[in-house]
């Protein structure tokens, strides 16, 4: 007579993992149900038994229970095989996402971007691979492969053959010589119409603007002079763009530092190159630096314009032009006020930088290291 099958005897560990896993597993699951069926087993239940307890074929506990003694606890998780086997192999992935970044006119398809449908279809027949695949299988596979449907972006590259040459001048008078340094840029076109904006508000009562978007008022322009030196910003509101606005800010500049070499930054708008200031700015020693062609970012009062159409334009409905001019010139009559000498913004940021130092921490990041507290004082929990 055959003995009956029955689990080896079990460790102290393997118990108490069985017990654990009995008691607090989720009940119904693989797991428990196969530790109930070894812990049965290790205290003498017979197979019947064990069977009828976790309501499965005989031949099933048996099965666990040789696991259980080639494998020990290990068998508490089967790794099943089984079921279709896998129709798309990495190579068929790779071409899928090759094809799917792939513009379809270079493929001989007369659409500019591909869909899931016209995608399969082209791989399911196409002369370099065919590759079977369904509509959500395949968006499955590119989100995986980290390729999303997007939406399509301009750039533009400078073609100035003097791009380096202008580019090297501007970093050495801005660096030379930052107290004779000026910027000058035209910044519009400025309309009357509702912008839309950033502010406090209580969640989800923002604060709103009427829905009114008809520009009946024209558009305007602001010509701003921006000093390096003493990081000072000042303009008016023109109506338009032209050689005889670009001259008196230019006049203006001079005026505000009357003696010695000056150095201007501008554009290369043809308003601001004409024979008249090009003869104006010679004669009274001022050097025009121009920036690039498509590189008007290398204008250090480009990086001024950004709060101006966040504190003025964004969140507003100025109701004329007037409005718009008198809120301009307020901002700009309070930043100037406010503006900080850029030996103390960097002396600022040296002591800010030594006391993250000392405290151990970085920016976004919480402190690394203990801190030790004294008696009597309460630490507050940075959660």
């Amino acid at each position: 007579m055959a003995e009956p099958v029955r689990v080896r005897r079990l460790t102290d560990g393997e118990g108490q993992t069985l017990q654990r896993i009995v008691r607090r597993g989720k009940h119904g699951s693989i797991r428990v149900r196969r530790a109930l069926i070894i812990m049965a087993s290790a205290s003498g239940t017979t197979v019947a038994a064990i069977a009828r307890l976790v309501q499965a074929d005989q031949d099933t506990v048996r099965d666990v229970i040789h696991a259980f003694n080639q494998r020990g606890l290990a068998c508490l998780d089967p790794r099943w095989a089984g079921g279709r086997p896998r129709l798309i192999s990495a190579e068929d992935e790779a071409f899928l996402v090759k094809t799917a970044t792939t513009r379809p006119e270079k493929l001989g398809r007369p659409f500019t971007h591909w869909s899931l449908r016209k995608l399969t279809t082209y791989l399911a027949d196409n002369p370099a691979r065919v590759v079977v695949v369904g509509r959500e299988r395949l968006r499955q596979l590119l989100r995986q492969h980290k390729v999303s449907f997007q939406r399509t972006r301009t750039w533009k590259e400078s073609t100035d053959p003097e791009r380096e040459a202008k580019l090297d001048r501007i970093e050495q008078v801005t660096t030379q010589h930052p107290d004779r340094c000026f910027a000058f840029d035209q910044f519009g076109p400025l309309s009357i119409r509702p912008c839309h904006g950033s502010s406090w508000a209580g969640e989800k009562h923002p604060d709103r603007l009427p829905a009114t978007y008809h520009r009946t008022h024209g558009i305007r322009y602001f010509h701003g002079c921006y000093s390096l030196g003493d990081d000072q910003l000042w303009g008016i509101t023109r109506r338009r763009k032209g050689a005889d606005h670009t001259l008196a800010a230019l006049k203006s500049i001079r005026a505000a530092r009357p003696d010695g070499q000056l150095y201007v930054i501008v554009d290369n708008l043809s308003a601001n190159t004409t024979p008249a200031i090009r003869s104006w700015a010679e004669r009274n020693q001022v050097e025009l630096c121009l920036t690039p062609t498509s590189a008007s970012w290398a204008n250090p009062i480009e990086a001024q314009f950004g709060p101006v159409r966040a504190f003025v334009l964004g969140g507003s409905n100025h109701p004329n032009h007037t409005v718009l001019a008198r809120k301009l010139q307020g901002y700009l009559r309070w930043r100037n006020a406010n503006a900080r000498h850029p030996d103390v913004l960097a002396a600022q940021r040296r002591e800010r930088a030594r006391v993250r130092s000392e405290r151990q921490r970085r920016w976004g990041r919480r402190t690394t290291r203990s801190v030790s507290i004294k008696p009597g004082e309460r630490m507050w929990s940075a959660h």
